[in-house]
């Protein structure tokens, strides 16, 4: 019997951890979003090193006191207003539990005008996809 109630309790809590996409889930909803083909190789890599292609994930705390939210870990000081009403600039204009989410449109759109305004270097982890990167082709 606690067998099944822990079963059922975790049931219910999978929900509120978010989703774990894999590579060519990811390149196909962002392709659906918009997102250029030509860029979905670069994206799929950050989100692999940043989250493990997991949306509902928050970063541990930054030096600066800041966290990194969703599958692309997108930072709560510059990006989107934390839950505690610590200060933000929130240039996403959306609430950082909105990176959270099953729906990546948020932490897309997001990412992209970040990536629009600092590049692809905005990203710690793009030492690692700066380079050759496999074909998504076979996503499709």
């Amino acid at each position: 019997m606690k067998f099944f109630i822990v079963l059922l309790a975790l049931a219910f809590a999978a929900p509120a951890l978010g989703r774990t996409m894999d590579r060519c889930s990811l390149a196909r909803e962002m392709s659906n979003l918009g997102v250029p083909r030509d860029q979905l190789n670069k994206w799929t890599c950050i989100a692999e090193h940043e989250s493990s292609y997991r949306t509902g994930v928050v970063g541990p705390e930054n030096s600066n006191g800041s966290n990194d939210y969703g599958i692309f870990q997108i930072n709560n000081y510059y990006w989107c207003q934390p839950a505690n009403g610590r200060f933000s600039y929130n240039e996403c204009s959306l609430s950082c539990n909105a990176l959270l989410t099953d729906d990546i449109t948020n932490s897309v759109r997001c990412a992209q005008k970040i990536q629009g305004q600092q590049g692809w270097t905005a990203w710690s982890t793009w030492k690692y996809c700066n380079g050759a990167l496999p074909s998504i082709n076979d996503c499709f």
